[in-house]
């Protein structure tokens, strides 16, 4: 490719596109910080398949969480990295390409 030619995948990434994954990004790009308990009711998930996907977004440095205890309990709170933030807005701006026309004409 010409250094003129942009390739519309460049920022694309696999392991934000996961449905569940990108919704997590998502909220947590809006509300920079929610607890566990919130970001699963909003996005109607188990806390299994929440804490599975979480998971994997840590272990990819995408999202981190804070731990503290609230009414007794022990809460967690997840939030966007900084590499999670460019991560997504690089993802957003990927998808953004692939679908827009590639013809100013159209």
């Amino acid at each position: 490719m010409s250094a003129e030619t942009h390739d519309p995948l460049e920022g694309f990434d696999a392991t934000i596109h996961a449905p569940n994954r990108l919704r997590i990004c998502a909220l947590l790009d809006t509300a920079g910080e929610a607890e566990f308990g919130l970001v699963q009711k909003q996005l109607d998930l188990s806390a299994s398949v929440l804490s599975k996907h979480v998971t994997v977004l840590m272990d990819a440095g995408y999202v981190g969480q804070r731990k503290a205890v609230r009414d007794t309990r022990q809460r967690v709170w997840l939030h966007l990295t900084g590499r999670g933030q460019d991560a997504y807005q690089g993802h957003l701006a990927a998808l953004r390409a692939i679908v827009r026309p590639s013809d100013p004409a159209l």
